[in-house]
């Protein structure tokens, strides 16, 4: 499967099956974990067979039903951007091992995730994980002219970045980002509203596996 192929497949769940994730497939995403907080900073920490953070009555937004595993999404207290781009490699991570995920903002139980933090962190956030029920739905999109400053002579390459930005998941579905190219320079903004700056490091991720990063560079 390509990176696109994997983007387009991934859909949030947010009911899941009551079967365990293998040992094998474990080790893999505790490998992968420890290897992204070696290279971000981020302190994130993955939890199995453990039911208690979705075990909610009233949940602020959506429900879930059966999960009892998740990535609890730790780091510095200012770190949305990062937090998203990192969490979204292991969502894509999690779906090239045959499982679902769904990011999880205000469906969950803050004081049932025991989690080690250090000094300055926080839990931002925590990403369900398992063998959804189904693969989950196809979401409605913006078009890229709502996205973008993309017309008919850009470069390939920006318009493949601006489709797998298209394939993010967001914040309630907002999708309040948009993209501007200056030659190979390429800036993206945040639209003000909940978990805005998060979900541009999601679409941040996208964009480059749809670009290839050396296609261009960021303009900050």
């Amino acid at each position: 499967m390509t990176d696109f192929e994997l983007m387009q497949s991934r859909h949030s769940v947010r009911s899941y099956l009551d079967k365990p994730i293998e040992e094998e497939k474990k080790n893999l995403i505790a490998e992968k974990v420890k290897q992204i907080n070696s290279e971000s900073g981020l302190n994130i920490q993955v939890f199995f067979n453990e039911p208690k953070c979705f075990n909610v009555n009233k949940p602020g937004y959506g429900i879930f039903k059966d999960c009892k595993n998740y990535f609890a999404m730790i780091g510095p207290k200012v770190a949305d951007e990062k937090i998203g781009y990192y969490g979204e490699i292991l969502v894509l991570y999690a779906q090239e091992l045959g499982l679902n995920t769904c990011w999880a903002a205000m469906s969950y139980k803050k004081g049932n995730v025991t989690v080690n933090t250090e000094k300055g962190e926080k839990l931002h956030i925590v990403i369900a994980l398992g063998y959804g029920e189904t693969q989950g739905h196809e979401r409605k999109t913006k078009s890229i002219s709502e996205l973008s400053d993309a017309d008919d002579n850009s470069p390939e390459w920006y318009i493949n970045g601006i489709k797998a930005a298209q394939t993010a998941p967001t914040a309630i579905n907002q999708q309040r980002f948009y993209f501007t190219r200056n030659g190979n320079k390429v800036k993206a903004k945040a639209g003000h509203f909940v978990y805005t700056k998060m979900d541009l490091g999601i679409v941040k991720y996208h964009f480059e596996l749809g670009a290839g990063k050396d296609n261009f560079i960021w303009d900050k």
